[in-house]
């Protein structure tokens, strides 16, 4: 996974030119985000399911998901990011991870 991971990276670093990117990085128990620019080697903005604000009761399913991608986007407007690459981290583009980068779609994130 980790080979897949650093290809799909790579590549988006190519592709981005400069843009931040969303990075998303779930585990049996929790989903975290975060937006990284690259060009500075610094974390923007970041949510996770662990924490209070996310407002949820499960926090290793979709909804949790849902949650943190909202969280993430209004967390990016503050910052004053718009657009972002999104590095899904090697998972596949189904359940959780879907359900984040949708809900940060539609929370004013383009991607």
């Amino acid at each position: 996974m980790k080979r897949r991971a650093l290809r799909n990276r790579t590549r988006l670093k190519k592709l981005a030119g400069g843009m931040p990117r969303l990075s998303v990085f779930r585990s049996n128990k929790y989903i975290y985000a975060q937006i990284i620019d690259d060009a500075k080697g610094k974390t923007v903005a970041q949510a996770s399911s662990m924490e209070k604000a996310a407002g949820v009761k499960a926090t290793g399913n979709a909804e949790a998901a849902t949650a943190v991608g909202k969280l993430v986007a209004e967390r990016a407007k503050k910052a004053g990011i718009k657009e972002v690459v999104f590095d899904r981290g090697g998972y596949i583009y189904h359940g959780r991870v879907k359900a984040l980068a949708e809900a940060a779609r539609d929370g004013g994130l383009k991607f």
